[in-house]
């Protein structure tokens, strides 16, 4: 993989067309089905589980997530609490020791602990704000306006990168910010929660860092999948 991913510059990658893209979707949704964002308007639940998803599992998170929710009463008390009553609460999501001064760092810095107004705010302005407070990239800002409003972002996480790149979505060593620009402007806003899911479940069953090519019906326009190393 290492030898062939090292064969593709910069210089012969070309911007794919928004009807190739759209291509991609409908194998995707061949493949997965269309799924159906059903977005909770709770934006301060949405950031804190999204710091609490960073560099472990979807099933770690929850866990810890559920800690907090059965430790404090709201919001408040989180942010109010002793740092270590926080680390012990999420203790079994991991990473406690990180997370814990980042959630309350965080939550000190929402006036009145109210994120509704970024509904109806500029997109830049909402992203902005949300990518100034401490540790949020733009991956947890994106989650916050999907899941919550369904805002049309796409999250990059670890499998939006690694098919984008194999599917040539964006150039090879691109960063996650470009990679996120150059996703979210291929994509229709309309198509932007259901692209980004499918990706995900992609990346979790076929695609993955050791990919099974021979079973995937994107193969024939991923040059990743026709190139030596695939994986087939």
């Amino acid at each position: 993989m290492s030898n062939w991913k090292a064969k593709v510059s910069r210089a012969d990658w070309k911007r794919p067309s928004r009807a190739r893209v759209k291509r991609v979707r409908d194998r995707l949704r061949e493949m997965y089905g269309r799924p159906v964002n059903l977005p909770h308007r709770q934006p301060v639940d949405e950031l804190v589980r999204t710091i609490l998803s960073q560099a472990t599992s979807d099933s770690n998170r929850d866990r810890a997530f559920a800690g907090l929710k059965a430790r404090f009463d709201d919001w408040e008390s989180v942010r109010d609490a002793p740092e270590e009553a926080v680390e012990a609460a999420i203790r079994p999501g991991g990473l406690s020791r990180q997370k814990a001064p980042r959630i309350q760092a965080v939550l000190k810095e929402i006036e009145n602990l109210d994120l509704g107004w970024l509904e109806h705010a500029d997109r830049v302005e909402a992203m902005e704000f949300l990518t100034g407070l401490p540790g949020v990239g733009r991956k947890t800002a994106a989650c916050v306006q999907v899941f919550t409003w369904n805002r049309p972002e796409i999250p990059v996480d670890v499998h939006v990168f690694r098919i984008g790149g194999r599917l040539g979505l964006f150039r090879p060593n691109a960063s996650f910010d470009e990679a996120h620009d150059e996703v979210l402007a291929l994509v229709d806003p309309e198509d932007s929660y259901e692209f980004h899911m499918n990706l995900i479940r992609h990346g979790r069953t076929l695609c993955r860092p050791n990919p099974v090519c021979g079973k995937c019906s994107l193969m024939r326009m991923c040059p990743y999948g026709r190139g030596p190393g695939s994986g087939r």
